[in-house]
């Protein structure tokens, strides 16, 4: 293969491609490979090129044995930094460096370790407290039957919260893994939604709630799963009910087309008149472990994965979920779905 045709090969490469020649001189890059270096560094020797020692240093052992090496290289792409592998081969007299983009990988990964950090932690501060419950009744509360009961009740706070946590963390693993799969089972959304409202029964009447369902004068039929759906407006009236004012609103709109959706289908909104949500806050919402207000969510009992769990519920039935709020006048939830199959 002469130099013009290795040059016209890699040119015809989708992703990120560079030729260097045995003297390590950056003979062709192809156009992705400018555009990911901000450059054209033809004619360079390669280190003044690439500037990372991992991928110099694998290009310089390629090219003394000629065998196939990797390296990552870190570059930056579309306003944000990017993770690339890349791929160096023996071609002729040439090394071919060819890029892979990693970086959803990568994210993915970072993802998975937050994750992980996020669920230790809060599984390590009930545990703390039930220890230090434990302790202290083996010790100075040994004898105190006042204390006892004291302690008592709150290891079983903790611990019911630790349940709820792994309750809720089950069931977003369950969506997660279904997300692709659309429901396709017949559901009245209108009945769901009633389920949700008698489930919260007891918490209404403890907060001392006003709570209104308009529009549910007659069903309306949706492709669901009838256990997620509940689960999506349990938890959206019960985060009104802790973090909203004292009335929530619950409308059932259906309509055909949903501008949103472009076809006939329903708007859910569940409104209340509490203190709204700082609208840096809005886009995160949904986020896992996510808390516009934490030292109150877990005052309230709050897992910080119900939002998580909403939004994967209804993504999984092709709907969207929109969130407003205005400070001092209350937050709006709106769950849009699409009727039919």
């Amino acid at each position: 293969m002469t130099g013009p045709q290795a040059r016209d090969l890699i040119r015809a490469l989708p992703q990120p491609a560079l030729l260097i020649n045995a003297d390590q001189r950056i003979i062709a890059a192809n156009d992705t490979a400018i555009a990911l270096m901000g450059r054209d560094l033809s004619g360079r020797h390669m280190v003044l090129g690439l500037r990372q020692p991992d991928l110099v240093e694998a290009v310089e052992n390629c090219l003394a044995d000629a065998k196939p090496r990797t390296a990552r290289y870190l570059g930056h792409a579309q306003g944000r930094n990017a993770t690339w592998r890349a791929h160096v081969r023996s071609v002729d007299l040439w090394v071919l460096v060819t890029m892979e983009d990693r970086t959803a990988m990568t994210d993915a990964g970072e993802m998975r370790r937050d994750f992980v950090a996020n669920v230790s932690h809060e599984l390590q501060t009930p545990l703390t407290a039930i220890i230090g419950y434990i302790e202290t009744l083996q010790g100075p509360a040994r004898d105190d039957a006042t204390a006892r009961t004291r302690f008592l009740e709150r290891m079983g706070v903790e611990a019911r919260r630790m349940s709820r946590l792994v309750s809720d963390l089950l069931a977003l693993s369950r969506v997660e893994a279904q997300e692709r799969r659309v429901p396709t089972g017949e559901v009245d959304l209108v009945a769901v939604i009633a389920a949700a409202s008698e489930t919260l029964s007891s918490m209404i009447e403890l907060f001392g709630a006003d709570m209104n369902i308009r529009g549910a004068e007659r069903p309306v039929m949706l492709a669901g799963d009838a256990a997620e759906l509940q689960q999506v407006f349990t938890n959206l009236i019960e985060n009104a009910l802790k973090y909203g004012g004292d009335r929530v609103e619950v409308t059932v709109a259906p309509a055909d087309p949903v501008p949103e959706l472009r076809r006939a289908g329903v708007v859910v909104e569940i409104r209340d008149n509490g203190p709204g949500i700082d609208p840096l806050h809005l886009p995160r919402l949904t986020e896992r472990f996510y808390r516009a207000d934490s030292h109150r969510a877990r005052d309230v009992g709050g897992t910080g994965l119900g939002l998580a769990i909403v939004k994967h519920v209804v993504s999984r039935h092709r709907g969207r979920l929109k969130i407003t709020s205005t400070r001092g006048e209350g937050s709006t939830f709106s769950v849009i779905l699409p009727c039919g199959h």
